[in-house]
């Protein structure tokens, strides 16, 4: 089926082949431009992955030079507690321009933005320490957080001191996370940065510097720490995407590349949707709104709160 769908020699005929891409790439087409204005998204995760595309070739685009592609994904966990693909771009590599367009287009579509009097929107980006996308997210979701993934934080680390050294420091900073208060989260984050200082005072830089970044998760609800604080989730979802795409080894072009992941990428949504539990409880999601509509307040456990509406029609069955 993956031969058939990137149009490459499959031994049927040329116009069956020309017909069953044309099918796909239509579903494929009308799953990445759908409105997303049938709910909020609180929580959008951003990651990308690189393919192997053959520009610039004759006839069926044979020889020419393979050349990296960036492919973006967006990920999203709706009000509803349940995720969704949000979408995807192709793309020459991860600028700031590149991700500020891939972002514009789902504002576009719909994924809402959160303001001071409606901040139901887009709550916290999460993202490995790209600068592009901090830059993207910063000028068009500008009421958002941005989460910088602990995990991509500990190998940065690691690549710093290198395997063997790193291993204690990071257990040292990983004890940070076990926290479950934020106010103590913080402090013990301040006590491990003193801590290092002396010892290795270019990672006690590194988190003084990421201190904000790092620790954003803590203003949203403790149920949901664990799934926020670092980009894992869309990491699985790219390693499937480098699974099916390492079958191909060499896209024949960009249209191909579309066409193969995002398949799989509708594929992986409709799973999501019918498939699998909530990935955040409806409880917590309700805390959620309650924490965002009031953060001086705490974490509300009533839906009576005063000046907050009624989320019940927000958050859904």
């Amino acid at each position: 089926m993956a031969c058939r769908a990137l149009g490459i020699d499959s031994g049927i005929s040329k116009s069956t082949v020309s017909r069953i891409c044309a099918d796909i790439d239509e579903a494929v087409e009308e799953f990445l431009t759908r409105p997303l204005t049938h709910t909020w998204f609180p929580y959008v995760y951003l990651d990308a992955t690189y393919v192997d595309v053959r520009r610039g070739g004759g006839v069926h685009n044979k020889g020419g030079r393979v050349i990296s592609q960036a492919v973006v994904v967006a990920t999203g966990v709706s009000a509803q507690g349940r995720r969704e693909i949000l979408g995807m771009a192709v793309g020459d590599s991860e600028s700031t321009d590149f991700w500020t367009e891939f972002l514009r287009n789902l504002r576009e579509r719909g994924l809402k933005v959160s303001t001071d009097t409606d901040p139901l929107g887009v709550a916290l980006v999460i993202s490995d320490a790209h600068s592009g996308i901090k830059a993207a997210t910063t000028a068009i979701l500008p009421g958002a957080g941005w989460q910088r993934c602990r995990v991509h934080f500990a190998r940065n680390v690691t690549q710093k001191l290198g395997s063997r050294h790193s291993k204690p420091i990071n257990a040292l900073i990983s004890a940070v996370f076990a926290q479950t208060d934020p106010q103590a989260l913080v402090a013990q984050y301040k006590q491990v940065t003193t801590a290092l200082r002396s010892s290795c005072p270019d990672v006690a830089d590194m988190l003084t510097a990421a201190e904000t970044d790092l620790t954003a998760f803590t203003g949203m609800p403790v149920e949901h720490w664990q799934k926020i604080w670092s980009n894992n989730p869309i990491e699985r979802l790219n390693r499937e995407i480098k699974r099916r795409a390492d079958v191909v080894q060499v896209f024949p072009d960009r249209a191909s590349v579309t066409r193969l992941i995002g398949a799989v990428l509708a594929e992986q949504h409709e799973e999501w949707q019918y498939g699998e539990r909530r990935y955040l409880s409806e409880i917590s999601m309700r805390k959620l709104a309650h924490t965002l509509y009031d953060p001086d307040d705490g974490v509300h456990d009533s839906a009576d709160a005063v000046g907050v509406p009624d989320v019940q029609f927000m958050i859904g069955a």
